[in-house]
């Protein structure tokens, strides 16, 4: 490696080209971090000369020699590597880092070189030297130029350094364009005297600072010095480098020196990431970065199943380059590229399956990105070790998994080791032949955390006080899910497209209800709630706890009249009707009163629903673990109630059956159904009994009495479990 310092014009006026490598990243120094920063460097030396010059009494060579004293201007280096050239052409290097400040030096050159024509200054001829070789020693156009851009900038190249100034096109100009305009106005504005006119001896100053004070450091890098590691101590100086640029450079460096065509590999396999969709920084807080980054570590975890250090990606991408079994570079490109792709679809930029786009979208939208290599893996994956439909069940798989976490309100921890052990099954069950689908379904349920069951999804729904605990957006989301799951249900039920995000939230039951939802006695007599006495206290506390629940809450378009909403049931409920576009409104628009009970059986209904739309384990293909109580993992949530899980249920949609085991259930407290020979109804549908109310679940009964404070009672009895003011009477399996 050979390290010298330079004046500029040492390094430009011989006859000699630099070329930029296609891989480098795009040109990217500004007016405000760069350009602006530069020029005051080259005024304030400009300033240093004249001051020497316009000293009294000097004779020639005292003054030339205070000009040698004139502290110069270090721009910091640039590294170059030497490239084969024909005997008797022009020299050529090829840039292999400091091609942002070399650039930039060429701009400030051109800009000056305006000026100095537009004066008639002698300098003129000098510093066109620095821009372009003579035209004797040229054998194509572009060999003109001492510097040569990369290939996406190739055409606008000429432009930029030609003598006509181009037209003004704003900031909807090239960046060199804009800095060639930036640094002609600037020298300019400094060359002027006091009355406007141009002064011939600032503009020589300037001229001169620059070819002569401005200096760079030049590496020249010989046969066996390693260019990725001098890149690699420079780089960052001005515009910090991401890992993915690192990781390029030493990709096409590799290529370079084992004589491949980078500029075909390039153009092949990485130009797409110059799009500006790839330069979107995605991520909050200390998490963000740019797509091509996060792309990177989608891409270390998918090939080595394990969860890439995002604080190390470079570090870790080196590693595997230089591992034993790494594949040739074409081979990493080609794979980084399809990485690429299946990222692009999984964030809507590519056409997807309609089902897989649907788990994309509501994972994205709960920004589940622990998930993104197991799914790009999938994607890479597909079709040829795993089919379209083996991918949509793994992908729903992963969406069943992580959404009922979501509405149970489990912890997010542990994620991505979770999600990297399931990639490594399933890349084990694709190398051995197996059903990689499968995989995912079984590897989901192991480790510490659960997929929640049908039940535990249904206990949330009926005790979890979603209002306070979910987001907004995300109760839309559910909400969305569900009435698209009931639409296609339904066959009489039209499409529709509805802008769910411009939805908001209702609760059917108002918060503020004690107004037009009185309280009553065992006579049906209202009671007033802050009255002091225990029992109505007790019943208001319940009716507190049911207002916030999944089963009092809906979405509403703004047709809907605000006015009436914290009114009475007989004024909202025309309302609701109205809301008919919204299938999951319909049920409650025909309840012919709400209460606590009607809340009950609407969670229970929506808990329903939900497991059809994110089904369990034994739907996705994999029988469900006996035991899901044997996970570490504790269904911790922000509500006091139990959790009751259970297997051997049946599928969801599965028809229980008669109202039979519903009438045993009642007689253990005393009630029965009004029509004994009616048929069962459906899930989370209320079954009308004579003094109450109950309806049947797979699972469970639970019944509500019109006599306050009868469920405590019946719970007090040991008649079953006490749900706030209805009792659940656990069935025997057998009878379901």
């Amino acid at each position: 490696m050979d390290a010298k310092t330079y004046p500029l014009q040492d390094i430009l006026k011989p006859e000699r080209r630099y070329i930029i490598p296609t891989f480098q990243r795009d040109y990217e120094w500004t007016l405000d971090n760069q350009w602006r920063l530069l020029f005051d460097d080259l005024e304030s030396t400009a300033d240093k000369l004249l001051e020497v010059r316009s000293s009294q009494d000097e004779t020639a060579v005292g003054l030339k020699s205070k000009e040698q004293n004139v502290t110069p201007h270090f721009l910091g280096a640039i590294v170059c590597a030497s490239l084969p050239f024909a005997t008797g052409g022009v020299a050529l290097r090829s840039v292999i880092d400091g091609q942002q400040r070399l650039t930039t030096i060429q701009l400030l050159v051109r800009g000056l070189l305006d000026v100095l024509q537009e004066a008639g200054s002698d300098r003129r001829k000098s510093v066109r030297r620095m821009l372009f070789n003579p035209d004797d020693v040229v054998d194509s156009p572009e060999e003109v130029h001492k510097l040569w851009p990369r290939r996406r900038d190739r055409e606008v190249w000429p432009t930029a350094m030609a003598d006509q100034v181009p037209a003004d096109g704003g900031d909807q100009d090239h960046l060199y364009l804009r800095a060639r305009r930036f640094f002609s106005g600037a020298v300019r504005s400094s060359a002027r005297d006091t009355v406007g006119n141009l002064d011939t001896v600032r503009l020589q100053a300037l001229a001169d600072a620059l070819s002569s004070l401005f200096k760079l450091v030049v590496i020249d890098l010989e046969d066996n010095d390693d260019a990725q590691v001098i890149f690699e101590v420079l780089n960052g100086r001005q515009t910090p480098l991401a890992a993915i640029d690192l990781v390029k450079n030493l990709l096409f460096l590799r290529g370079e020196a084992a004589g491949d065509d980078v500029d075909q590999l390039y153009d092949a396999y990485w130009a797409h990431f110059d799009d500006d969709w790839w330069k979107v920084v995605v991520g909050r807080g200390h998490a963000s970065r740019g797509r091509r980054d996060v792309l990177l570590s989608v891409w270390l975890t998918g090939i080595s199943g394990y969860e890439a250090n995002v604080s190390h990606l470079y570090r870790e991408s080196r590693e595997y380059l230089n591992g034993p079994n790494a594949p040739g570079i074409e081979s990493i490109l080609q794979e980084l590229s399809q990485y690429a792709q299946a990222y692009r679809a999984i964030y809507g930029a590519e056409t997807v399956d309609p089902r897989l786009r649907a788990a994309y979208d509501r994972l994205n939208t709960f920004e589940i990105t622990t998930s993104v290599p197991l799914l790009a893996w999938l994607r890479v994956a597909s079709p040829h070790g795993v089919s379209l439909e083996d991918e949509v069940r793994a992908v729903r798989a992963v969406e069943s998994w992580a959404l009922r976490r979501v509405y149970v309100g489990l912890q997010t921890r542990g994620y991505g080791t979770h999600f990297a052990r399931v990639l490594r099954e399933a890349k084990s069950a694709a190398a051995l032949g197996s059903n990689v689908a499968d995989a995912v379904v079984d590897a989901l349920q192991g480790g510490a955390l659960v997929w929640p069951t049908d039940d535990q999804v249904r206990d949330a729904f009926l005790t979890r006080p979603f209002y306070k605990a979910v987001a907004q957006y995300r109760i839309r989301a559910l909400f969305k899910a569900i009435d698209g799951q009931l639409r296609g249900e339904d066959p009489h039920e039209p499409p529709a497209s509805i802008a769910f995000d411009g939805l908001q939230v209702e609760h059917v039951l108002p918060r503020s209800w004690k107004a037009h939802w009185p309280l009553s006695d065992g006579l049906g007599n209202p009671v007033d709630p802050d009255a002091g006495d225990a029992e109505v206290g007790h019943r208001a506390s319940l009716r507190e706890q049911a207002l916030d629940r999944l089963g009092n809450l809906t979405l509403v378009t703004q047709a809907f009249n605000l006015d009436v909403s914290n009114l009475g049931w007989t004024a909202k409920r025309p309302e609701f009707a109205k809301q008919g576009a919204l299938v999951i409104n319909k049920g409650i628009a025909a309840t012919e009163e709400w209460s606590e009970s009607e809340i009950d059986a609407r969670g229970a209904f929506l808990a329903a629903a939900a497991s059809r739309v994110w089904p369990s384990p034994a739907v996705l293909g994999r029988q469900s673990r006996e035991d899901p109580s044997a996970s570490d993992e504790v269904l911790s949530r922000e509500t006091t109630e139990p959790v009751t899980a259970t297997s051997s249920e049946p599928l969801p949609g599965q028809r229980v059956g008669s109202l039979e085991p519903l009438v045993t259930a009642l007689a253990t407290v005393g009630m029965q159904v009004s029509d004994a020979d009616a048929t069962w109804p459906g899930w989370g549908l209320v079954v009308e009994c004579v003094g109450g109310s109950a309806y049947l679940n797979r699972t469970n009964v639970d019944v509500r009495s019109d006599e306050p404070g009868q469920a405590a009672h019946w719970a007090a009895a040991g008649l079953g479990e006490e749900r706030g003011n209805y009792l659940r009477i656990w069935l025997n399996r057998g009878s379901v």
